[in-house]
């Protein structure tokens, strides 16, 4: 009997196994390690112990990022063998964008901590690797620039709901003009949750003018702290204390803010514009009437962030959003929450199949796309080690994560037996009999 030979389709799996091999045999190796905890423990030399606290801190005990990973730890994927696959379709459509993998990347806030640039390098990963980006509301560049830095590549953006309408609405309008896909508001940080290595230090990056770009660059946030300086010259206040903190803080208002730094050391704006962010940022009193506002104040098809109750779930379904995202926020808000990969099963039984959500929150590597996949997420938002991979070796390191994740997420499919993003369900994974 004579054997035909069907060649499989290479992939992204095998394409970037090829890559690092074929830079192997010449001595070269990969920017970035391959393996999360190599890369994690990388970042972490590469990185100050402000940007440390920040980008990889979690709220309380960190409870919550433990929970994260014990999830994905709680269930294993189930290979079918002889499956005859040869080609894989990674491809999918989530809120009318399409998508070359079902990978997004989560906005993270002051990157800039990690990598000077940072919105910037991470923007130009994204297009280069054809992932989306979502815009953070606390970027270090402002989204208009983010966006002629991808070209015509897909972008998202993320709210935070200022307890300012007005500029709510400003912020909404750039988007739009910045040709994002989607609004993503988020959820889970009407205030900031209890962050002791952040505490510890004493360290909030907004304070300092980092990570507030997307203000000083809006009309309408300007205007606030104009008024705000305006009121100030006519109210009796305090001197500030003169310590080296300070003067360190003044200056890193300083750099931080658009415009020349000699003019901004002259001008009371760098220091209004940092006040005034901390007090209307976020809006604590957030509700589902706020939401309800939305269809009748943007285009944008609408993301709600932070889902983790069936209730919630439901609630958004009612309330006509186009998707959801199941997430804790990477752990960094409550102490003790549940893992959003156990909250995911029971909020798509809550929902059914048609609502489109997507995971976020303990995502690492390319097998745990594929069990989120199977376990009712139609895509993923990858957060830190993007972030990592910035850190070590900035725009190329992003682009080596985002390709080693999608690489493993395809090689996962090809070895479990899975055809298509489609095929990904309940079916290939089972309870972790070890645990």
């Amino acid at each position: 009997m004579t054997e035909t030979a069907v060649p499989a389709t290479a992939g992204p799996g095998r394409d970037r196994q090829g890559v690092v091999y074929r830079n192997g045999a010449l001595g070269r190796r990969p920017a970035v390690p391959t393996a999360f905890g190599d890369l994690e423990r990388a970042a972490r030399r590469a990185s100050s112990k402000r940007a440390w606290a920040y980008v990889a801190g979690g709220a309380g005990e960190g409870r919550t990022m433990r929970n994260n990973r014990r999830a994905f730890d709680r269930w294993a994927i189930v290979p079918r063998m002889a499956h005859g696959v040869t080609e894989r379709d990674l491809t999918t459509t989530v809120v009318g964008t399409s998508l070359s993998s079902p990978l997004l990347l989560a906005p993270v806030g002051a990157g800039a901590l990690m990598a000077r640039g940072s919105d910037l390098s991470i923007a130009r990963a994204a297009a280069a690797t054809g992932v989306p980006y979502i815009f953070s509301n606390q970027g270090c560049s402002p989204m208009e620039e983010c966006a002629a830095a991808m070209g015509t590549a897909p972008r998202w953006f993320q709210l935070y709901w200022s307890s300012d309408e007005d500029l709510v609405d400003s912020l909404l309008r750039r988007a739009e003009a910045a040709a994002a896909g989607a609004v993503v508001v988020t959820l889970d940080t009407t205030m900031l949750g209890w962050r002791p290595q952040d505490l510890n230090l004493g360290s909030l990056p907004f304070a300092r003018g980092e990570g507030i770009a997307q203000y000083t660059s809006d009309p309408r946030f300007l205007e606030i702290v104009r008024q705000r300086i305006d009121a100030a010259r006519n109210a009796v206040t305090e001197r500030p204390d003169v310590t080296l903190g300070a003067i360190r803080t003044l200056i890193s208002m300083t750099r931080n803010h658009p415009g020349r730094f000699l003019d901004n050391l002259r001008s009371p704006v760098p220091r209004a514009a940092a006040e005034t962010l901390l007090d209307i940022y976020s809006n604590p009193g957030l509700s589902w009437e706020h939401l309800a506002t939305l269809r009748d104040r943007t285009k944008l098809p609408i993301v709600l962030k932070g889902i983790l109750h069936p209730d919630d779930a439901r609630r958004a379904v009612d309330l006509g959003v186009d998707a959801m995202v199941v997430s804790n926020h990477g752990g960094r808000q409550i102490d003790g929450s549940i893992a959003s990969l156990d909250a995911l099963p029971e909020i798509r039984a809550a929902v059914g199949r048609e609502p489109t959500l997507l995971l976020d929150s303990g995502i690492r590597s390319g097998s745990d796309v594929f069990v989120a996949l199977a376990l009712g997420a139609d895509a993923v938002l990858l957060g830190r080690p993007y972030m990592y991979g910035l850190a070590v070796a900035g725009q190329r390191g992003v682009e080596e994560v985002i390709r080693n994740v999608v690489a493993e997420f395809d090689l996962t499919m090809a070895l479990a037996g899975a055809r298509s993003v489609r095929d990904i369900d309940e079916r290939f994974v089972r309870p972790n009999p070890s645990l």
